[in-house]
């Protein structure tokens, strides 16, 4: 088994402690452990990658026969959130033409949960995100130790159920459960600049095209048939998007 991950966090997963100054990592850090897994004893290797530009010609040697790969990212930074799609896009290239994402587990961590007054990701935008795609996501902190153990584990059994399973990645239950429209429209609720846009509409709309869009979008989130995370805070925002420009229409 073979598999990426942050210092920090591997720091306290396998020895139980928490370092709070680490030194950034140079090129790539590398470990072994072995786990059990269902009554199973499970040799790891563990690949932790230098995120810096500057060590991408190291990196790229590490993607191929990957099977399983843990992104992290910090919910204080926005920024960090923001990468994982860059950090997908990175391994899909080094994978090449032959290259199949569907055949690694892909797990989203969440970290630094302990942080709250600095969260600026919640966990609806991060689930949401995760879940989209069909990975796992877990919420941890790697000060506390929150969460780790159990994304560890859950992760393993994963890439377990991926070997058993000819080399396809699981699907897990979550990414069925809502649709690609509903994941794309609450980010783009998420991320509007004002009612109108909230709407989809321009502004100056007349109260019939106004009323139109929100019972399309009402439709698509209402709490009753969207499960995707962040849904129910997107209709809300809906509404009161609705009641506000309607203000403004005489």
């Amino acid at each position: 088994m073979k598999l990426k991950s942050k210092s920090c966090i591997i720091k306290r997963y396998c020895e139980k402690r928490f370092v709070s100054k680490y030194l950034a990592t140079i090129g790539i850090d590398y470990g072994v452990t072995k786990v059990q897994v269902r009554d199973r004893e499970i040799k790891v290797n563990i690949f932790d990658m230098a995120g810096h530009p500057f060590f991408y010609e190291v990196r790229n040697e590490f993607y191929k026969d990957t099977q399983g790969v843990m992104l992290v990212y910090d919910v204080g930074q926005k920024d960090s959130f923001d990468a994982l799609d860059t950090w997908l896009a990175e391994m899909k290239q080094d994978l090449g033409p032959h290259g199949n994402m569907e055949s690694i587990v892909f797990v989203v961590c969440a970290n630094k949960i302990d942080c709250t007054k600095h969260r600026c990701v919640d966990e609806s935008e991060g689930r949401l995100w995760a879940e989209s795609k069909g990975f796992l996501y877990f919420e941890t902190s790697a000060q506390t130790g929150e969460g780790i153990n159990e994304m560890f584990q859950t992760f393993y059994a994963a890439i377990v159920d991926l070997c058993e399973n000819g080399g396809k990645r699981p699907i897990p239950n979550s990414s069925a459960s809502f649709t690609k429209e509903q994941a794309d429209t609450i980010r783009r609720i998420r991320n509007s600049k004002d009612s109108w846009d909230m709407l989809g509409v321009k502004p100056g709309a007349s109260r019939d095209e106004v009323n139109k869009a929100y019972r399309r979008l009402a439709v698509l989130l209402h709490p009753d048939k969207c499960v995707a995370p962040g849904s129910e805070d997107a209709f809300k925002a809906v509404v009161n998007a609705r009641t506000a420009v309607l203000k403004n229409i005489k």
